[in-house]
Formats: structure tokens, sequence, C-alpha cells
């Protein structure tokens, strides 16, 4: 009408029905009630009516018509203000992506952006359209995710994990009239056992709090977040997701790949590197692939796999200059942090989330003609060593440093098969990094989950061995799942598409590569240089780091928005976090197990417990996923038109064996992703390269190679495979590596998310292995509990009191040595 917006709010079947009612009065002020009531279908038709005769009575004069539909939407993505009044953001049209235990994900696919106030009461301002512009570079229909049922900004394993608490002891907590309401709509459902005097089922729904760091329209939302009913609240991601269907002789195993993008401290590759005074690092992206039976769809009858990793800049304080114009901007630490106050913030976030251990994966350069990357190295390593430091042993950081740049370049080792060995001793959630965490990344990435895929697979019963090979089409479909995955992230934070991929580093890509390589490359410098600023303006509008106002600046005119993302610089902090115990309170007593996991009190608080029916539509996720209700086209089902590795990837030969484990010729495929074939030589170098590598070299054979190294970086090289822990591991002499393989693998750990053993047979009279733990520190009594004070001598003491009683204003005679150290610093500083 004239003066409100009603929003008409339904489920999927549209027998439940809720009501906003939006005030359009109101210049500059966001005014929204909801009577929290739910309506059925004809008590909405019989108020829409009355609505409708209402507005035809009063204002018949005018010509109105009444009530009118402005527009059908699927979702509310927010409200913002600029200068003028609100505006409405609504989603209008989605695909659909993915489906989990019968929770749909979608992706926007168009919005609609709708401004609240009318005509009669709007206070024009001449910025105001420039703002919108800015606000509408941020492409919403561009890789931005939300679901009704299913919380996307949390791994599986949370939301898995909510199952299994006892929530009995919660329901106290409802009030009365949410009792009332559950009752009432318990006895209005259809019970197929009440005539046969059987008792009913009753299940309990979930509604929990969702993480904001990964939420991309929570400041949109916030203003009317404790004014309406969760049901209107619509958390979206940004990121990307994925999902392929993997058929086993017609068994269908679904492979998803979900990729969360951290909205703190986001935005475009030169613009932002590092972390900002928070511990929220650029160009942070969690990844999460899901392996489920879809055979069986619930979650509580089905069996579902889940490994969680991590991309992101390198925890410190640095930058790179970009008014240079030059493809590789110097890098350059912008702050000293001794005490690694930084990276603390930063991995006690990773500890609240996922427990440990965390293992870091660093990628970048260690040895360079001009310093360059190893400048980032040589503060992250001793950052780690410090928090270590004050970890227990069993808990601690683990560091692998691995130039990958240097190893492609050679040709005595095969890249992807050290990857391999690094990923099969990995336990737990990896942190992978290299500069801009796109390429090398994304291949590390690549490795890693194709390693936790097999043994995702293995735990289902699929394979009988947790190993898979190449240029199968498993390994193939999932293979293009995280090109996909990387050319997306990389889109998003560089502005082109990868420009080293999974074949380039197989050294299988055919001629044809090498020049959209160097397109991308200069499609990415383009971006960089010239498109960035505005795409970095976007995002601090969209996600409300910057909030126009008349009595501050406009967005265009700040010279730069480093005020925006660190919040220390405009108001000194008022509690100092301890540089020993510098995790947060409660999460050292339950590692290995994450903090938002434990069922504590302070979590309990984020989820809402409601008590239904079996057969209520809320929870009812049969009704929800096949709609028995609706006449649907069996071609046009998702799970038609998903990625078939049988229609896809598997070759359309007679007489072919049509398991997805089998090692197919790169010509044997539906859909290759090896390129088309150039010539006979060509695919007869792709077959001998397919074929599985030899072990790679040693690093003294690669060290060998390399004239302009020194005998001091060879020494260095060969542990840089090794797990650089603040640990000396003291192994016998008399062992050999064989033994300590065997140790390692009987020793593994539990993948996160999988519950995995090894069935290795030993003898346990024979000790394999022995290890002494041996601290590294200066002080003879360290440990998170007491710290004994090191041996200071005279002459220190009196120095330091001198420098005490000098501060204080009490300046004590020069004597002789004063004199001739002043005189020698005065020749030595300026003659």
């Amino acid at each position: 009408t004239l003066f409100l917006y009603f929003l008409v709010g339904s489920n999927q079947a549209q027998t439940k029905h809720r009501v906003l009612k939006i005030d359009r009065t109101e210049p500059k002020d966001l005014v929204i009630i909801d009577d929290k009531h739910v309506y059925s279908q004809q008590e909405v038709h019989e108020l829409l009516g009355r609505l409708d005769l209402g507005n035809r009575t009063k204002i018949v004069q005018k010509g109105s018509s009444g009530l009118s539909r402005a527009v059908s939407a699927f979702g509310i993505v927010g409200f913002v203000r600029f200068l003028e009044g609100y505006y409405i953001v609504l989603i209008t049209k989605r695909r659909k992506m993915a489906d989990i235990g019968g929770h749909s994900i979608y992706k926007i696919e168009d919005t609609s952006m709708i401004y609240i106030p009318n005509d009669s009461v709007r206070v024009t301002h001449p910025d105001e359209a420039r703002y919108v512009r800015i606000f509408q570079n941020v492409d919403l229909s561009s890789n931005f995710y939300f679901s009704y049922s299913y919380d996307l900004s949390h791994s599986l394993q949370y939301n898995l994990t909510l199952l299994q608490r006892p929530y009995e002891q919660w329901l106290s907590a409802a009030s009365s009239a949410e009792e009332e309401v559950h009752t009432k709509s318990m006895q209005d459902s259809f019970d197929i056992f009440e005539d046969e005097g059987l008792p009913t089922q009753v299940v309990y729904g979930l509604h929990n709090e969702p993480y904001y760091k990964y939420v991309w329209n929570g400041k949109l939302l916030e203003r009317v977040k404790d004014i309406v009913h969760h049901d209107w609240l619509m958390y979206i991601i940004h990121g990307f997701c994925g999902q392929s269907k993997l058929l086993i002789y017609g068994r269908p195993v679904h492979i998803t790949l979900i990729a969360r993008r951290s909205s703190k401290f986001a935005g475009t590759r030169f613009l932002k590197r590092g972390a900002n005074c928070e511990g929220d690092v650029a160009n942070e992206v969690e990844t999460e692939q899901i392996v489920h039976d879809a055979s069986v769809m619930s979650f509580t009858a089905g069996s579902y796999s889940s490994y969680v990793q991590v991309r992101g800049s390198v925890p410190l304080y640095w930058s790179q200059d970009i008014s240079t114009m030059m493809p590789k901007p110097p890098i350059r630490l912008d702050q000293a942090d001794p005490y690694a106050h930084i990276a603390a913030l930063h991995f006690d976030q990773m500890l609240q989330r996922f427990g440990s251990p965390i293992i870091i994966l660093n990628l970048v350069k260690k040895r360079e003609k001009r310093k360059h990357e190893k400048i980032l190295s040589e503060e992250l390593y001793p950052a780690v060593i410090n928090l270590n430091q004050f970890l227990p042993p069993e808990h601690c950081i683990e560091y692998i440093a691995w130039d990958m740049a240097r190893y492609t370049k050679s040709k005595l080792c095969n890249v992807l098969d050290r990857l391999s060995m690094i990923a099969e001793n990995v336990t737990g959630v990896l942190r992978t990094n290299c500069v801009d965490c796109l390429d090398r990344t994304n291949t590390a990435q690549f490795m890693v989950g194709k390693c936790a895929l097999a043994y995702q697979l293995y735990a289902l019963g699929m394979i009988d061995k947790p190993k898979l090979q190449f240029d199968t089409d498993c390994v193939r479909l999932f293979e293009e799942l995280y090109e996909d995955h990387g050319d997306t992230l990389s889109l998003q934070y560089g502005g082109s598409q990868l420009v080293h991929r999974v074949k380039t580093y197989r050294k299988i890509a055919p001629w044809t590569q090498h020049s959209k390589d160097i397109m991308q490359t200069l499609s990415r410098y383009y971006s960089n240089a010239f498109s960035d600023a505005d795409r970095q303006d976007a995002i601090n509008l969209f996600l409300q780091v910057y909030q126009p106002s008349e009595i501050k600046p406009h967005l265009w005119e700040l010279p730069t928005d480093f005020y925006l993302h660190q919040k220390s610089t405009m108001a000194l902090p008022q509690d100092r976090r301890s540089y020993t115990l510098w995790w947060s309170e409660g999460i050292l007593s339950y590692l290995p197990v994450a903090y938002d996991e434990v069922p504590c009190e302070e979590n309990m608080k984020k989820v809402k417990v409601k008590r239904v029916n079996h057969f209520d539509e809320s929870t009812d996720m049969y009704t929800e996923f096949f709609k028995p209700y609706e006449l649907t086209s069996f071609d046009d089902t998702f799970g038609i038109a998903m990625t078939n590795s049988a229609r896809e990837f598997m070759p359309k030969t007679v007489g072919v064996d049509p398991s997805p484990f089998t090692v197919r010729k790169p010509e044997e495929t539906g859909k290759s992703v090896l390129g088309n074939k150039s010539s006979k030589d060509e695919t007869l170098l792709q077959r001998k390269t397919a074929a599985s590598a030899p072990p790679p070299p040693s690093e003294e054979a690669i060290s060998s190679t390399s004239e302009d190294d020194s005998e001091e970086d060879r020494d260095d090289e060969g542990a840089v495979s090794q797990r650089s822990t603040p640990i000396k591991l003291l192994t016998e002499s008399g062992e050999s590596t064989r033994t300590q393989e065997q140790q390692q693998q009987q020793t593994v750990k539990e993948p996160y998310g999988l519950n995995l053993h090894t069935h290795t047979h030993t003898n346990t009279h024979k000790c394999a292995h022995t290890r002494r733990l041996e601290p590294v520190s200066r002080f003879a009594e360290d440990s998170i509990y007491a710290v004994s004070p090191p041996h200071v001598d005279r002459d220190s003491r009196d120095v330091f009191e001198s420098h005490m009683t000098t501060g204080q204003g009490q300046v004590r005679a020069l004597c002789r040595d004063d004199m001739l150290m002043y005189r020698e610093y005065v020749k030595n500083r300026y003659m």
C-alpha cells in the first residue's frame, strides 16, 4: 500500500504463513512490526483481502487500486541505508546447487533492491545514487549461497554434533507461550497412530546461531535481528559450492565441496594482505569436502564424512606497495610484533573452532636472489615457535615449510608425489598458505583433499584400501570440482582464474595451456591495477565496514581504508591479552576437542530447541525434499542435472570396466580434463607422465643441481619436508627410516570428522621406535603453570637499575667509562 509494505512469507507447501509490516512513512528510520503469529493459507487470504478492501475505500479518490503485489522473492538479504531512507534487498531468483541430507543449498541468481519510504516523504540527497551504484558493484548473483534449513556457516561435524547433545535439560528455558504454540501445532497435525492408541513420536527441532565470521549479510540483518522471528533471518555465505555424483556400480555417492570466504578483513589481492589487529587474515577461506552415501538421505540413518581445510594470508602485519605498478611489488613488514600477538589471536580463533592439532603448510619460497617471499617465512616460523612454548606438547601447532615453486622447476622431482607424502602424514585441520593463497595453495589443497577422499571412501566401505590413483573417473571428477573451486576463489580475490593448475604441476598440460596462462596473468595484473580499488569500496560498503553519514567524509574521499579494518587505531584496547596465556579462557581444558563443539553453558545459549511432532512440517524432511503435493518432472530434478561420473567421465566404449577407480588412458573419457590431443607424440608423452611416478629423489640430489646454492643452504634444505615443531625428537641411532614410517602409521591420529583406524598388525613385544621429549627453553622450569626466572649477573642488574633511575629523573654522575662509551658511539655513528 501507500503507507505500508506487507511481507508475506510461507513454507514450501504454503500451509503456514507469517506477515511482516514495514512502515513507509518514516523518511530515515526503519519501523518493522512482526506479530509472531502463524497464519494458515485461508487466514492469510482473508487478511490480505481485508487490507485490499480497506485501502480501496480510503484513497479511492486518488485512483489507487488498494493492495498490489510489488515483487515475489525467495528470501531477504537484508536492509541497508546510505544517506536517505532504508532499502530492502530481496532474492528474486535462485538455483539449486547441492543437497546434503535432504537440505537444499541454493545459489543466488538475481536480487531486487527496493526503496522503502514512499515518494511523499522522501528526502533526496545528491550522493545517494553513487552509493547505490557502489553497493550494487558487489554482484550478489556471483557465488553467494544460502539454505533454508542447513547452517552453511558451520561445518558438517558441528551441525551433526548438535544432534547428539542432551536437549531435555534445555526445554525448561522455553517460554510458556512458545509451549502453547507447539502444543497447538501438535494437535493440529495429523497422526496416523492416534486411532491405534500408540504414543505420539516426539522429535526436537534445532535452531542455532551462525558463525558470523563466514556470514556476509550479518550487518544487513543486524537492525532487525532482535525484532522479527528467526524464520525471517536467512544468512548467506560467499565462496563456492559444488556437488557431483560418483556412481560406483550404480550406487550413488555425493561429493560436495563448500568454500566459505571470511567476511572479516575481506578485500582484493594487493589491498588486503596479512592480518588486522583482531587476528583476521586476508583471503581466508574454509574449504569443506563432504562425502556421503546418497542412497540413504537422512542424517540420522545415513553415512556422512567430512574433511576441512583452511587457506589464508600469513598472519603478520605486512603489505605490498602497488603505487610502483610492478607485477610483484616488494613485500613490506609494516609493524614489529616480537611477541606474535597477531598470530596468537589468529590461532586462538582456529583452536576454538577446530581444536588441535593445527598444522601450517607454508609454501612460500625459501631461496631467492633478492629477498621477497622469504621475508614472510623468516617472521612466521619464530612466531609459531614463540606461541608453542606455552602450549602443552601434545597440542602444539605443527609447522611444515616446503618451497613448492623451486621443486616445480626441478626435473628430478615430482611435486604431487611430495604433496601426497605430506598429506598422508597430516592429521587435523591443515592451514595452507603461499603469498597469494591462490595457485600453489589450490594444488596443495587438491592433493590433501584427494588423500582425504580416499580415506573417506574407505571409511564408507566403498574401496578396500585408502588409495586413489590419477586418471580414474573418481579423481577426474574430484579434480574438476577443485578446478572450479580454485577458479572461483581466484576470481574473487585476484581478479582472474587460476594461472597454474593441477595438470600444470603434473606436467601433462597441452601446449595451448601456456598461452592461456599468459592471458590469465595479464588479466590478473589489469584487475589489480585498475579495478581492485572500486571492488574494495564495494566490499567495504556491503559489509558495512564503512557506514555513510553526512558528518563523515564520503567513501571515495578516503585516502585509505586502513582505519576501517584496524579498530585499534581508532581507540585504545581496554583489555590487553597475555603474551604467555594467549588462548581464550576454557579452550585448553577441552583440547583436542574444539571449544565451539563442547556442550558448555556458553554454547548452549546459542541453540534454540523446539519440541514437535515427528510429522510436523517444520522438521519433515521427506515432504520438504520430495514435495508429494506438487507435480514435478523427473527430468527437471536436481539429481538428474548434477555432474555424473558415469555420464561425464566414463568412456563410451563397449566392454569398458564401469568402475570409477579403474585407471583410464588420457583419450578414454567422456569429458576429458586433459584437453584435446594435438599429436601422437604428445599423447604418448601424456601416457608416460600420467603413470605413477617413482618416489621423489633426496634433497641432496636436488641441491646438487643448483649451482648457486651454498653448503649452508643444502643443510637447511635437507629438512625441508620435516615438521618444524618446538620439540626435539631424539631417535635411537639403530632405527631405519622404514621403521619410523611404520611407527607413524601405527600411531596415526583421527582426521577431522572421521574415525579411522589403521589395520596394521605389529608385534607388541618389540619396541619399534623410542622417543624422548626434550623441551627447547632457556629456563630451568618452563610450562604454562610456572616459569623460573633466569639467573642475571650483577653487571646486568646495575645497567637496569641505572636505566630505571634515569627514567625517574635521578641522573647519576657520569664516570670515565661513560665518557669513553659516548665517544666511541659518536665516532662510529658520525665519523
